[in-house]
């Protein structure tokens, strides 16, 4: 007998999954855009914050793992001290950057590594960095 899941039904793990380990509850954000608003970085992500969240509530994972978001947000919070519904889309991407680097798909090579900012930069930050973004 051969059992096949539909694709809403692997969507919808998926984002219980993301749930879990972010402890972000995706349905507690409305889209009121603060996050966007205060994020850092958000000018250099191909899509924003709460629309990470929107593409994710409407089962988008797809999307949001093959934008740059994950992979340039700073973790800084300023997205969950500006919710007015204390969501973190901080602990959400890096719940999606750690999903990804579970499947052994490291974002970044070791060997495109500048060598002098790796001898004068800081190694908690070169260690930060590595575990960002690789497996």
């Amino acid at each position: 007998m051969k059992i096949t899941l539909s694709k809403d039904k692997i969507e919808s793990e998926g984002i219980a999954l993301i749930e879990r380990i972010s402890g972000e509850d995706l349905k507690q954000c409305y889209q009121c855009g603060n996050c966007s608003g205060g994020c850092p970085v958000s000018l250099e992500m191909e899509i924003t914050p709460s629309q990470m969240i929107r593409q994710l509530q409407l089962g988008n994972i797809e999307g949001v793992e093959e934008a740059n978001t994950m992979w340039l947000c700073l973790g800084c919070q300023q997205c969950y001290s500006r919710c007015p519904k204390s969501v973190s889309a901080a602990k959400i991407l890096e719940a999606l950057r750690q999903l990804h680097l579970r499947k052994g798909e490291d974002h970044a090579e070791i060997a495109e590594m500048d060598m002098p900012l790796l001898k004068r930069g800081p190694q908690q930050a070169m260690v930060s960095a590595f575990r960002k973004f690789v497996s």
